[in-house]
């Protein structure tokens, strides 16, 4: 689905500024204050915990620690509900956990920023559907599309229990753009023939399956104005399209998208200890959340 470029020079709101202050803040306590967090950073893993617990709390959301045992050792995915009308579930959700060696500011401190900035955005505005947020762990390898990835274990228990989850958007390394020519690869190159060569937009992904989610999240998107957008529903198997949540989803049945910038495609820090906040585009950070915010109000209906 391409689109023109949009000049990076549009300015920003002061709702958009406040929102980018936001999000510059929890990506620098996640990414410094914390630091890696992981199995292997336990003490770290459970403090990221503490944080995003607490980030609902402040802003009047009751949360709900989803935990599991790994290892000898209790890992928890933490979710808050905002309770619509009708049964169905428009789910928002990133990992919290970094790789081996990584700071994590961009994979996926700048998800959980943004996950948690919608979450602010939505309390006490109950819509149609029911949202729900939820921050996951264990992403990263050694766990990385197992039964052991923390939201493998989620979607399994909302299969049992019978969610009727009607969309899942997984936020996933969502903050580097660039403007230079060639700064975007693509998995295939046959890809690259019918998308741009330039990383300065933000991409929507999908399985097959999700394809009508996808045409409908990027078309809602696209209102806002400001950001180029790019969309793509492929087959599963080429690389980069599973590789988030949504996987986990899209095994039980869920439909589900990948918001993302595209991660090792475009973003050279990326699975580095040099994923450090300062790499970060706030400004068009700002942007994507901001037009999130939209496609979650059109998907999930207008507040009651």
């Amino acid at each position: 689905m391409p689109e023109k470029n949009i000049s990076r020079s549009v300015p920003l709101s002061p709702v958009e500024i406040r929102l980018r202050d936001e999000l510059r803040a929890d990506v620098h306590t996640l990414a410094v204050e914390i630091g890696e967090r992981n199995m292997a950073r336990y003490p770290q893993l459970n403090a990221a915990a503490d944080f995003i617990e607490n980030s609902f709390s402040r802003s009047g959301l009751r949360s709900r620690r989803d935990t599991y045992e790994l290892d000898g050792r209790a890992c928890h995915n933490i979710e808050a509900e905002i309770r619509g009308a009708r049964p169905e579930i428009l789910l928002v959700a990133a990992h919290y956990d970094s790789v081996f060696g990584s700071p994590g500011a961009n994979d996926n401190g700048s998800g959980v920023a943004a996950m948690l900035a919608l979450a602010r955005r939505f309390a006490g505005k109950p819509a149609d559907q029911t949202l729900r947020f939820v921050a996951f762990v264990n992403e990263e390898p050694p766990y990385f599309q197992t039964s052991q990835m923390g939201s493998f274990v989620y979607a399994g228990r909302c299969k049992a229990r019978g969610d009727q989850i009607s969309a899942m958007i997984s936020l996933e390394t969502i903050g580097y753009f660039s403007d230079a020519p060639r700064s975007q690869t693509y998995p295939i190159p046959a890809i690259g023939a019918f998308y741009p060569r330039t990383g300065n937009f933000i991409g929507f992904v999908a399985n097959l399956h999700s394809r009508a989610l996808l045409r409908r999240a990027i078309a809602l998107f696209r209102q806002q104005g400001k950001l180029p957008s790019e969309g793509a529903a492929l087959p599963s198997f080429i690389p980069g399209v599973a590789w988030s949540d949504q996987w986990s989803f899209w095994q039980h049945g869920y439909p589900g998208i990948m918001i993302t910038d595209t991660a090792p495609f475009r973003y050279p820090d990326y699975h580095s200890v040099t994923d450090t906040p300062e790499k970060l585009d706030y400004t068009r950070f700002a942007l994507v959340v901001s037009g999130v915010e939209k496609v979650i109000q059109g998907l999930a209906g207008s507040p009651r």
